[in-house]
């Protein structure tokens, strides 16, 4: 097998082998750019995003370090009935701790009111929207377990494709003399205008 044989071979089969995160991607970003819509479309409708489960008392003090809140935030989720490897906890202001137990499907807020000393339990309705840009933004190996793990390995697998995808399709143009000159002004368009963007925005 030749080298441009097997570049293309690689170019073709890694298209397809991309092609669900390739969509994902593309398609996720369009909520991304109109999430005032999908908001301005809720409020019409009356539809709230959290819907409250419930609220009890509760007393603690609230660690400062950012490992040390996160199994606050853990121990939070405990005192509410809750087990969730994929989380978040933050102090948005002196009186009031977030802690966010989420998964692409289903998420649920805990607000610690400190000055209430109450815990407040909602549930987020599920919009398709928002189930697009949790997959599109999440990545790393910030949470626990194998599986969140496994797929920011798999994320970085997939930009990493993406790259080599990119490659052997200028390798291709390349090797088609007829077609350099409409190739040229394709890449010189696609860099001028993200220069354009980049610099002036």
């Amino acid at each position: 097998m030749t080298t441009a044989l097997f570049l293309r071979r690689l170019h073709l089969y890694l298209g397809l082998c991309l092609l669900p995160w390739l969509l994902m991607y593309g398609v996720s970003s369009l909520p991304f750019a109109h999430n005032e819509y999908f908001n301005r479309r809720d409020a019409a409708n009356g539809q709230p995003l959290w819907v409250a489960r419930s609220e009890r008392p509760f007393s603690a003090a609230v660690p400062t370090d950012a490992a040390a809140l996160r199994e606050f935030g853990r121990g939070v989720l405990r005192e509410v009935g809750l087990e969730a490897p994929n989380l978040d906890a933050y102090r948005a202001n002196p009186n009031t701790v977030y802690v966010i137990a989420y998964s692409f499907l289903k998420t649920v807020r805990v607000t610690y009111a400190v000055d209430r000393q109450k815990l407040i339990v909602e549930d987020r309705r599920f919009r398709f929207d928002q189930f697009l840009t949790g997959m599109h933004g999440r990545g790393g190996f910030g949470q626990d377990g194998w599986l969140a793990k496994s797929w920011g390995i798999v994320v970085d697998l997939a930009c990493l494709g993406m790259i080599v995808w990119i490659a052997t399709g200028y390798y291709m143009w390349w090797g088609i003399p007829g077609h350099r000159r409409w190739g040229w002004v394709a890449i010189l368009g696609g860099v001028a205008t993200f220069a354009v963007f980049t610099l002036r925005l």
